[in-house]
């Protein structure tokens, strides 16, 4: 499916209310119940069962089976990407709640766009990759200089393997919070990956909201020159 094809499909789709909500909730990266699904969305189970038959018939969802259980995941990279630059054009959601203003702040500062880092934070990793010449930016997308070679070595980012991986190496995604580009592609997803590993960032449960730790604010101060209050 094209690029052209998969946008209409998704604006399609995410006219929805409900779709919109299950699909924003599956750009954390992981697979869910319907059930769960259902909760996250504020939606009734049998709704969200109704519309992810939908979604999976239109392949932007695909499901695995574990024993009696279904979990629900976005079907790849372009959809998500397509889904982050659709919220961009999004009206913003009207905050009711002090609960609400909390997750707001926290999905704004760090969360995963799919298998990425978005938010303030991926928006700062991408500008300091590029600002310390380890990324250089044209019309056509985004490409490591030597120095970032070096760089990702160190950090212990295997180039070569990512570079095997059957999709785009590095591209921007436009974010929807920031109105900013950050990084995405496969060294987007490696380099999420080796953050999580560092303990810098952590998932929490029912969010892709990401919780930055005290080595983090440490080390993205010391590597990106990131200051996190």
């Amino acid at each position: 499916m094209s690029t052209k094809s998969n946008v209409a499909m998704i604006a399609s789709l995410v006219s929805e209310p409900s779709r919109a909500a299950i699909l924003t909730v599956l750009l954390d990266g992981r697979f869910h119940t319907a059930s769960e699904l259902a909760h996250m969305a504020g939606i009734k189970p049998q709704t969200a069962s109704f519309h992810l038959a939908k979604m999976i018939e239109a392949q932007v969802v695909t499901v695995e089976k574990q024993g009696r259980h279904r979990y629900f995941g976005i079907q790849n990279p372009e959809v998500a990407r397509v889904m982050e630059s659709l919220l961009s054009i999004a009206p913003p959601v009207q905050i009711k709640s002090f609960k609400q203003a909390s997750e707001n702040e926290a999905i704004r500062l760090a969360r995963t766009c799919y298998d990425h880092l978005a938010g303030h934070l991926g928006v700062q990793i991408m500008d300091s990759l590029i600002n310390k010449g380890m990324l250089s930016e044209d019309q056509d997308g985004l490409y490591i200089t030597e120095r970032g070679e070096t760089f990702f070595a160190d950090f212990q980012v295997n180039l070569t393997q990512i570079k095997q991986r059957r999709r785009s190496f590095s591209h921007k995604c436009l974010d929807w919070s920031e109105r900013r580009h950050h990084l995405a592609g496969a060294l987007g997803s490696a380099l999420l990956d080796r953050l999580l590993t560092l303990h810098w960032i952590e998932r929490l449960p029912t969010t892709r909201a990401i919780r930055i730790t005290a080595d983090g604010k440490r080390g993205f101060k010391e590597v990106f020159s990131i200051e996190i209050g």
